[in-house]
């Protein structure tokens, strides 16, 4: 009797089960859209890898599963290289991992594209004496240019707009304060990194009034006579 021969579909290699079986397969986890992810977290040599990464594409094909995503530790820099030759892209990256995806069927790569989208804050904080919060950055667009601004910043991941305006405002000036509403927002395109930014000004109320200046930001801070009239 003749061994099996491996088939191939549209120029993707598919390996017969009993090949499969001898090889192994890598651990993966289903998704809710049809696909699946490998969280690799054990050192692997790469001539180990990847014919398990060979054999689990070809098993999942048949499965009729759709995107795969694989997330590389940083410890496991080595087998970044046989991934991206098994078809394989870069999705995102974070300081400790990098996560390449593959879409499997002969159609239109249905994958969601990485974060689109970073996220500011802008703080107006006013005392009872009507005089509004403002800095003076060390670095950054306004280094150099001796202008006075709001307390702004960036929201961390898994942060909330108003904590982030209160976070920003007490690093900044030392400054309790309490969040109050959102006065305004705007988005701007081909910003840091070629993202999109969204910008929201809020308002908060201030809890405590001395100013302790963050000195590895900020040049200069306090309360500047405000130029509203009564409210």
């Amino acid at each position: 009797m003749s061994s099996p021969s491996t088939s191939v579909s549209k120029g993707k290699t598919v390996l017969p089960a009993d090949k499969i079986q001898q090889i192994g397969l890598l651990y993966a986890v289903n998704d809710k859209y049809g696909g699946v992810m490998v969280d690799m977290k054990e050192p692997m040599d790469s001539h180990i890898y990847a014919p398990l990464l060979r054999a689990s594409v070809s098993q999942w094909r048949q499965q009729g599963k759709k995107g795969v995503w694989i997330k590389l530790p940083i410890q496991l820099a080595n087998l970044v290289e046989p991934t991206v030759k098994e078809g394989f892209r870069y999705h995102h990256a974070e300081s400790d991992y990098l996560m390449l995806v593959h879409w499997i069927p002969d159609s239109p790569d249905a994958l969601p594209a990485n974060a689109s989208h970073i996220v500011g804050i802008g703080a107006f904080v006013m005392n009872n004496k009507r005089e509004v919060l403002v800095v003076k950055e060390k670095h950054g667009y306004f280094e150099g240019k001796d202008v006075w601004k709001f307390p702004t910043g960036v929201v961390n991941q898994g942060e909330d707009i108003c904590a982030a305006a209160v976070r920003e405002v007490k690093e900044e000036t030392g400054i309790d304060t309490e969040f109050m509403e959102i006065l305004a927002f705007r988005q701007t395109h081909k910003q840091f990194l070629g993202k999109s930014d969204l910008f929201f000004v809020c308002m908060l109320r201030p809890l405590s009034f001395d100013i302790t200046k963050q000195d590895s930001e900020i040049k200069a801070a306090q309360h500047f006579n405000s130029v509203f009239g009564p409210l």
